[in-house]
């Protein structure tokens, strides 16, 4: 392994540490993760569909993370 590699390693830990953190900061103020310009789920990460957003443009999470979330709310009140 060369420094080249060792900087790709170093490089992609910091972006995904970058990611984490934008992930828990949408996450705790319930506000769209953009990531290049594109709308990611809050929870998972993957990417809204475009047909979710045209139907619920204010959406944070994928439909999949949504109905988790509405789940455990009923449970937990």
């Amino acid at each position: 392994m060369d420094e080249i590699d060792l900087a790709n390693i170093a490089t992609a830990r910091h972006q995904q540490q970058a990611l984490a953190n934008q992930q828990a900061a949408a996450q705790e103020a319930e506000q769209p993760l953009v990531i290049e310009c594109v709308r990611h789920c809050i929870d998972c990460g993957d990417i809204i569909p475009k047909a979710r957003l045209d139907a619920r443009p204010e959406s944070v999470r994928c439909i999949d993370c949504k109905d988790i979330k509405e789940q455990r709310d009923r449970r937990h009140g």
